[in-house]
């Protein structure tokens, strides 16, 4: 599920490959308030690598005129993802400019979907140039239009419905993925209110990674996760369902293919004041 760049180097000429730049840029006002998704399809023409395609996670791939990144139906994922060229035989390589949060979203995306053949780029782009490898610019023909089959595996997702069922039972672990001051309601906020949900535990995603955006080395993920892998159920969330895709992603590098992904997240829980929020 995760590939160097020395290795997706030496593969580039391997014809099913088919790989993304997944990037979307986040603007937030400096006193608090929602972010703004834009896509970062204008610094992928500047660069990216070889014959890579672009991946609209906030357009193409999220369901219109509803929360930011929701997921989309089986329908529209699948036409949007034949036109990208991912079909039978592909392997998809996502990575993006920065965050790997963008890669992993997509990775999970496609696995939700029953599309398992996926690696995501450790480090992506800013390791790909570190490792001196070339780029290219301008923007690509893409790769040829093919059929997608979606495959919806909803045990992958929780509902807002499954949510309020586990605060109010305890009956999953809720994992949240922002840092250690959203989750204890510090700081301006994004979303409507700031706080957790009753019962979390805080698994900051930048915690899973290095300095230089790479997933720790497997025994370090371990250390880091070890509270978390013995649940017999977990649901992971952050703010619209992005940043915790990774330590879903970390979590299946370690064997635990069964997290679910609460896609709402915080910016659906928060913005129904019946809801409640933990601060502190």
């Amino acid at each position: 599920m995760l590939i160097t760049p020395a290795d997706l180097a030496a593969r580039l000429d391997d014809p099913t490959l088919r790989i993304f730049d997944t990037t979307v840029r986040l603007t937030r006002p400096p006193g608090g308030g929602p972010y703004t998704p834009e896509s970062g399809r204008s610094s992928y023409e500047d660069a990216h690598l070889p014959g890579a395609g672009f991946a609209d996670l906030a357009g193409d791939l999220a369901a219109p005129d509803t929360l930011p990144f929701t997921l989309p139906s089986p329908e529209r994922f699948a036409e949007a993802a034949g036109r990208l060229g991912i079909g039978p035989g592909a392997h998809v390589v996502v990575y993006a400019q920065e965050s790997p949060m963008w890669a992993t979203r997509l990775w999970w995306l496609l696995r939700h979907f029953g599309f398992d053949a996926v690696s995501v780029l450790d480090g992506g782009l800013p390791a790909w140039k570190a490792a001196g490898l070339p780029v290219a610019s301008g923007r690509p023909t893409g790769y040829a239009p093919t059929t997608f089959t979606a495959r919806p595996r909803p045990h992958l997702v929780a509902t807002r419905a499954d949510v309020e069922e586990i605060v109010a039972s305890g009956s999953s672990c809720l994992i949240n993925a922002l840092a250690p001051e959203a989750f204890r309601g510090e700081g301006v906020t994004s979303y409507s209110r700031p706080g957790r949900i009753p019962g979390s535990v805080n698994a900051p995603a930048r915690s899973l990674l290095d300095d230089k955006g790479r997933f720790l080395p497997p025994e370090d993920l371990a250390s880091q996760l070890a509270p978390l892998r013995g649940e017999p159920s977990l649901v992971a969330y952050c703010g619209g369902g992005i940043s915790a895709t990774i330590p879903v992603f970390a979590l299946a590098l370690l064997g635990r293919d069964d997290v679910r992904l609460y896609d709402g997240s915080l910016t659906e829980w928060s913005a129904d004041p019946s809801l409640p929020l933990e601060t502190g």
